[in-house]
C-alpha cells in the first residue's frame, strides 16, 4: 500500500528532492506533518511539545529561500528531534514532570539542523532521563506503537521512533545511551543509527552521561537515515570528542565487498538471566544467511565482552544523578530515578573513574576481535515490543532485572563509543516488528550503512508500512 503524501511523510530523501524541484512548499509539506501529528497524538502520543507556529514561520522562510535558489541539504523538510535535545524557546524536560524552563539556544546537533535547512516541528517523548526501553511516564502518559497500538514502541527515543514508523514525520533524531536508538528502531521496523562518539554533538553536554549516550537518527530507509546523520553531525567548539569527519550518505549502494561477519547470539554477562527469543532468534539467522548468499562469510563468534557490565553502571547511575540535581522538582521523579541517582551518587567517585580507565581496555580487546572480523551480527533485543505498562508498577530492581532481559544486547557498544546500525529483521508473534544489529569498530558508520544498504536493497523491508488508521491493532501487507 502506498499511501497518499498527506496520510504520510514521503522519506527524508524524496522530500529533499520535491522541494528542490519545487514540487511542493515546504508549508505545505510542514501544514501536513502538523496535521498527522495532531490526528495522531491521541492515540501514540508520540510529541511532547508541537511547534506549530514557530514551525510555519520557519517553513516560510524556507520557501523564500527555496525561491531564491539557495541549496542546503535538508532545506524546509520538515523532522523531529527527542525531548533531551535543547530547541530555542523550548523546555528539555527529558520525559520528567515539572515546569521546566524554556531554554536560550539551540542544542549543537539542532543547531547544525537548522544550519542545513530543517524545519523542527516538534519534540517526541521518552521516558524519564532515558534510563528504560519503554516510552511511558506520568509526566505524558503512555507513547505508544504504530504497528500494534497495544505495546511499546521502545525507548527511550520511543517517541521519534513512532513519529516515524507511523509516517508522522520523514526522519528524527533520537539518542542512543544503551540502545535507546537501536531499541524502538528495531520495535518498530526502522533504520536506527548509534553513530561514533562524538559524531553528533550531545552539547551542552560535553560527554552526556558520561560518554556513554550519543545522538543517533531514525529513518524508514537507510538513505534517509544517512542523511541526517550527515546533517546533524559535527561538534561543538568544547566538545571532548572530536572523531575525524565523514559523509556517511556516499555509502548507501556502495559495495561493501565480502565482509567477515561474526553472527553473534550470545549475549554478555549480565547477572541476570536472559533468554533469546526462539522467533527473534530465527529472524536474525535468516538474516545471516541472507547475508551469506550476498557472497559474505558468516560463521558464529562472539565478541570477548568479559565483565564489560561492570564498567556500564556506574557511567549510567552518574549520569543520571547529574540530571537529577537539574530537575525543578526532583521529588515528582519516578521513584526508580531517585533510586538511580542515589547509586549514581554513590558510584560517581571511585568507581567512575575506574569505569572510565576499563575502556581502554575493553577496546583494545574488543578491537582484536575486528582482526578476524569486519561486522557483528546480534540481535538488537531478546524479546519482541512487550505490552504497554508491563514495567509501570516494578520497582526498582525488578524494573532493572526486567529491562535486561528484555534487552541486553545493545549496551556493550555505548561503552566502547563505536557505531552500531539496528536493520528491520522481520516479525515475531502477532506482527509485532523486531531487528538486527550491525555493529563495528570504531569510525566504521561507512561500512555499516554500506551493508545495511546491500540488505535493504534485497530485503525491501521501507515497503511495507503499520496500519494506516493510527488507532488500527494489526499491520497490513
Amino acid at each position: 500500500m502506498t499511501p497518499d503524501r498527506a496520510d504520510r511523510a514521503a522519506g527524508l530523501v524524496e522530500t529533499r528532492r520535491a522541494l528542490a524541484a519545487g514540487e511542493v512548499t515546504s508549508r505545505a509539506l510542514v501544514e501536513e506533518a502538523l496535521g498527522r501529528i495532531e490526528a495522531a497524538q491521541p492515540t501514540l502520543n508520540a510529541f511532547r511539545i508541537v511547534r506549530g507556529e514557530a514551525a510555519l514561520a520557519e517553513a516560510d522562510a524556507a520557501d523564500r529561500e527555496l525561491a531564491a535558489g539557495v541549496s542546503k541539504p535538508l532545506l524546509g523538510v520538515p523532522v523531529a528531534v527527542k525531548d533531551d535535545m535543547d530547541v530555542a524557546g523550548e523546555p528539555t524536560a527529558f520525559g520528567c514532570p515539572g515546569a521546566f524552563p524554556p531554554v536560550a539556544a539551540d542544542g549543537e546537533a539542532v543547531r547544525r539542523l537548522r544550519a542545513a535547512g530543517a524545519v523542527i516541528v516538534g519534540k517526541t517523548n521518552t521516558c524519564e532521563l532515558g534510563q528504560w526501553p519503554f516510552t511511558e511516564g506520568p509526566a505524558f502518559g503512555e507513547t505508544r506503537n504504530p504497528w500494534d497500538t497495544g505495546h511499546t514502541p521502545g525507548g527511550s527515543s520511543g517517541g521519534s521512533a513512532a513519529a516515524v514508523a507511523a509516517g508522522l514525520v520523514p526522519a528524527a533524531l533520537g539518542s542512543d545511551g544503551a540502545g535507546s536508538v537501536r531499541i524502538p528502531a528495531s520495535w518498530t521496523r526502522l533504520i536506527g543509527i548509534k553513530p561514533q562518539r562524538g559524531r553528533i554533538s550531545t552539547w551542552p553536554w560535553g560527554e552526556s552521561f558520561h560518554g556513554i549516550t550519543v545522538n543517533g537518527t531514525l529513518a524508514r530507509t537507510v538513505a534517509d537515515a544517512a542523511l541526517l546523520l550527515d546533517a546533524a553531525s559535527g561538534n561543538h567548539d568544547r566538545d571532548p570528542h572530536r572523531p575525524p569527519a565523514l559523509t556517511v550518505a556516499d555509502a548507501v549502494g556502495r559495495d561493501p565487498g565480502r565482509l567477515r561477519v561474526a553472527l553473534s547470539l550470545k549475549p554478555p554477562f549480565t547477572a541476570v538471566p536472559v533468554r533469546l527469543d526462539p522467533e527473534i532468534r530465527a529472524r536474525v539467522v535468516e538474516l545471516a544467511e541472507k547475508l551469506a548468499e550476498l557472497g559474505h562469510a558468516v560463521e558464529e563468534a562472539d565478541p570477548p565482552y568479559g565483565q564489560i557490565g561492570l564498567t556500564f553502571v556506574p557511567r549510567a547511575t552518574a549520569g543520571i544523578a547529574e540530571r537529577v540535581r537539574e530537575a525543578p522538582d526532583p521529588a515528582l521523579l519516578d521513584p526508580r530515578t531517585r533510586e538511580a541517582a542515589r547509586l549514581g551518587r554513590l558510584l560517581g567517585g571511585a568507581p567512575l573513574r575506574a569505569a572510565r580507565r576499563a575502556e581502554a581496555v575493553l577496546q583494545r580487546r574488543i578491537g582484536a576481535f575486528f582482526g578476524s572480523y569486519d561486522v557483528v551480527l546480534a540481535p538488537t533485543t531478546a524479546v519482541p515490543p512487550p505490552r504497554i505498562g508491563a514495567f509501570s508498577r516494578l520497582g526498582g530492581l525488578a524494573t532493572d532485572r526486567a529491562i535486561i532481559a528484555a534487552c541486553p544486547y545493545a549496551w556493550p557498544w555505548n561503552v566502547l563509543g563505536w557505531p552500531g546500525v539496528n536493520v528491520p529483521a522481520g516479525f515475531a508473534g502477532p506482527g509485532l516488528p523486531v531487528g538486527a544489529q550491525l555493529l563495528g569498530p570504531a569510525h566504521s558508520e561507512p561500512l555499516l550503512v554500506s551493508l545495511a544498504a546491500q540488505l535493504e536493497a534485497e530485503l525491501r523491508w521501507h515497503e511495507r508500512w503499520p496500519p494506516l488508521r493510527a488507532d488500527a491493532d494489526r499491520p497490513v501487507a
